[in-house]
């Protein structure tokens, strides 16, 4: 007869939800008390309170929903800081720029801040999709432009002046 492995009883959402509910009604000093009481220590001084409650919304659905996994947890320890990403997105060093779905890249183009989406599959604007960057900068200007330089994907960096 095979054996039959009964997982955990999925979590009641409307429980989570009332209970997220009931942190945003809460004070600093309340925020920080039930800090405490979560993570076995003082809340940092330093944090305000929507950083209070939002940690501890977080931490209320990994106890009850699953927290990260190992990998995506070694993932974005491995991303470093957010100033170090987008460095790396934009290291002129290379020859291409790697970009991930979920980019936004942006570029001021007469007056007005022109942002395009990075999507697996193209690049949206204006709710339209194109296939390329170049294709995208096309339908924002008019005029044909080098997707990547239009964007600032592509400058050279600037020389150093010798004295």
């Amino acid at each position: 007869m095979p054996r039959v492995k009964i997982g955990p009883a999925l979590p009641d959402r409307e429980k989570l939800d009332a209970e997220i509910a009931r942190l945003r009604d809460l004070d600093v000093g309340q925020l920080r008390s039930r800090w405490h009481t979560a993570f076995g220590r003082p809340a940092p001084a330093h944090l305000a309170r929507h950083l209070l409650f939002r940690s501890l919304a977080y931490r209320l659905q990994a106890d009850r929903l699953g927290d990260l996994d190992g990998e995506n947890q070694r993932l974005l320890d491995r991303s470093g800081s957010p100033e170090k990403a987008g460095r790396n997105a934009v290291d002129l060093s290379r020859q291409t720029t790697e970009l991930r779905p979920g980019t936004i890249l942006g570029r001021e183009w007469n007056g007005q801040m022109q942002q395009v989406a990075v999507l697996a599959d193209g690049f949206a604007w204006n709710g339209n999709t194109y296939p390329s960057l170049s294709k995208a900068a096309f339908a924002i200007t008019g005029t044909r432009w080098n997707g990547p330089k239009f964007f600032g994907l592509r400058d050279k960096p600037a020389k150093a002046s010798s004295p």
